[in-house]
């Protein structure tokens, strides 16, 4: 129709697609052709490549790295064939064209947690991608060996993408293998192409996209760069360990806190403003405190007659809210007596790659004995690599939990035994690597055997100058559903306790009240008092180093503040140095705002005691203790 204002196809694929076609350095001058093959599906790259078999790869002139030497030996593992892409076309290739951009297709996408089950399951894709990574297998039946080869074989051909919107379950790491063409393409310190995933909003599908780096002629290999990337000589070794096995990386891998400047940067990532210094009012003892909060759970379940809820944010004398609340200075110069649920930089202990890196101000080197030994893979993974073979070479356990920095819930959370896999999972969203519990103290459940557990306590802080900590009396009990052993790292029911959030999983309930008899006559060698005092003490000593430096390094003094925080534990067997068997708490993360459902359903008056002791000063009569 006359006037009617139509969108350019093409234009509308650039809204949709630019960003992530620069973010992954794909040039310009070929998004026209890139549009043009997506929307009429065109795959030509047949019409330009070939695959080549090669007894091994011939020497590549002007590369005499040692890495690639290396790779000329290790293509391939357990080939004795090697395989090559080669540029075919009798013409070349010339980069300037803007057809020069070609779509790989990927052959598997899926999420860690459930690779093993669709290997099992899904028809004809173990065949597909044991022929693929040169796995020996001809069976009609999944058999659990070849299951387990590629398993460990796919992080030499897998790649990783994650989706930017949706839950939280839907922010886990996405991988893919590409087709046969894609995965033979061989890794070049000089590649001749580069690649990039590209999800195609139209059809809602993932591509890998290949275009080259210069002309090439017929003839020529097309490689790639497996680090891409990746400039320090260090990081790369680290990278390509995974094609170059034989490797071995002998740095320090001691590793000493972060420098103040990496608090800073934390600090502004995280578009904090620190308060500026104030003094506490002084209230009435008989004050009415008016509440605004986002909390149905406090909404439902705090009854005290000196607290009183407000819709009114302005009025509120306690902010008591779920999300993190970033500008403490406007509020510490305009409302300094407003007091509030959360502290300015207490994400030094709710991430787990800063509570890794503040608890190192205890037990020197090692750690303290109280966290599993911790390495940030973005960070420091050239000592976490050195530490790894060091323990392989000394024939030590050697079974480690990837964890992100920021996912609750046990997602994106994988154990395992393999280097390979610790190495390629650092491309995707940040995580941490932590010695994994080879030596769970396991509760006996009836009908089920010996399982692992973990521990919650709720944690009260008052203050941090001077340093004040409660603990609530209760404490809360989760259990695997399977009985413990140093297998089947994949099987989430054996390894994990997390199951409240699964409706298909049956959730084991067990009372503190109840437990604590049981555990004793399970343990008759450890009270449970000594036990609870260990821990207490881990605590203690947590709290002390995450308050042992000013703001940003340490959590800030800020005297309106008070929190609430979750601590999760397991208890491991450990030997003292006179040969005594004795149990070890092992602190796995610290949570905020963590949710008490339950604690509000078995104890009604939960939000009264906490509320009472941070706000009112009056923790005789509530079921906390005071441990500082």
């Amino acid at each position: 129709m006359e006037g009617e204002h139509r969108v350019d196809p093409f234009e509308a694929f650039v809204a949709l697609h630019g960003a992530a076609l620069s973010a992954s350095g794909v040039p310009s001058r070929l998004w026209r052709g890139l549009w043009r093959k997506m929307e009429d599906e065109v795959f030509d790259a047949g019409e330009y490549f070939g695959i080549m078999q090669v007894e091994e790869a011939e020497e590549e002139s002007g590369i005499d790295e040692e890495i690639e030497e290396e790779f000329k030996k290790k293509s391939n593992p357990g080939n004795e064939l090697c395989y090559k892409v080669i540029v075919t076309n009798e013409n070349g290739l010339q980069a300037s064209s803007p057809d020069s951009i070609f779509l790989i297709d990927h052959a598997w996408t899926y999420r860690v947690g459930h690779a093993r089950q669709q290997l099992q399951q899904v028809p004809g894709l173990l065949h597909r991608m044991a022929n693929l990574m040169g796995i020996d297998y001809h069976g009609e039946v999944p058999d659990e060996r070849a299951i387990d080869q590629v398993l460990e074989e796919m992080w030499k051909y897998n790649q990783t993408y994650q989706l930017s919107c949706g839950t939280a379950e839907d922010k886990v790491s996405v991988w893919y293998i590409m087709d046969e063409f894609g995965s033979r393409i061989q890794h070049s310190d000089e590649p001749t192409f580069a690649t990039a995933p590209l999800f195609y909003m139209p059809q809602e599908m993932a591509y890998t996209v290949l275009w080259p780096l210069r002309d090439l002629e017929t003839g020529a290999e097309v490689t790639r760069d497996f680090a891409y990337g990746e400039t320090d000589r260090l990081l790369r070794r680290c990278r390509l360990l995974p094609w170059v096995s034989s490797d071995t990386l002998d740095v320090n891998y001691f590793t000493p806190e972060p420098s103040d400047d990496h608090y800073q940067a934390i600090l502004n990532e995280n578009k904090e403003k620190l308060p500026v210094s104030i003094n506490l009012p002084v209230y009435n003892k008989d004050k009415i405190f008016k509440v605004y909060t986002d909390l149905q759970q406090v909404l439902q379940n705090l009854k005290h007659p000196r607290f009183e809820f407000t819709d009114s944010e302005q009025e509120a004398d306690i902010l008591y809210n779920f999300s993190h609340f970033k500008d403490y200075r406007k509020l510490s110069e305009e409302r300094p007596h407003v007091m509030l649920n959360q502290f300015p930089c207490e994400n030094l202990l709710t991430v787990k790659d800063c509570l890794a890196s503040i608890s190192r101000r205890v037990g020197g080197s090692e750690g303290p004995k109280w966290l599993p030994r911790t390495f940030n893979l973005c960070t420091e993974l050239p000592q976490f690599i050195s530490f790894f073979q060091q323990r392989e070479r000394r024939g030590e356990d050697n079974h480690w939990i990837c964890k992100p920095w920021n996912l609750a819930r046990s997602l994106d959370t994988h154990i395992t035994k393999s280097l390979n896999t610790i190495i390629r999972q650092r491309e995707s969203i940040p995580k941490v690597v932590s010695k994994y519990i080879e030596k769970p103290v396991l509760f006996h459940l009836e009908d089920v055997g010996l399982v692992k557990f973990d521990i919650r306590y709720i944690v009260l802080l008052r203050s941090v100058k001077p340093l004040r900590l409660y603990v609530y009396d209760v404490f809360w009990l989760r259990f695997s559903n399977r009985p413990f052993s140093l297998d089947d790292l994949d099987d989430y029911e054996k390894h994990f306790t997390v199951m409240n959030y699964d409706p298909a999983v049956s959730l084991k309930q067990i009372h503190y009240n109840e437990f604590i008899p049981l555990f004793e006559k399970q343990y008759p060698d450890c009270s449970w008092k000594s036990v609870e005092e260990n821990i207490f003490k881990a605590f203690v000593e947590l709290f002390q180093a995450a308050c042992a430096k000013p703001a940003p390094l340490g959590i800030c003094d800020y005297p309106s503040s008070r929190a609430v925080y979750a601590i999760d534990l397991m208890l491991k067997w450990e030997t003292s140095s006179d040969g005594k068997p004795y149990m070890q708490p092992q602190i796995l993360e610290v949570n905020f705002n963590p949710d008490c459902d339950r604690a509000c359903k078995y104890h009604p008056t939960f939000f009264n005691d906490v509320f009472s002791t941070l706000f009112l000063d009056e923790p005789n009569g509530c079921h906390v203790t005071s441990i500082l």
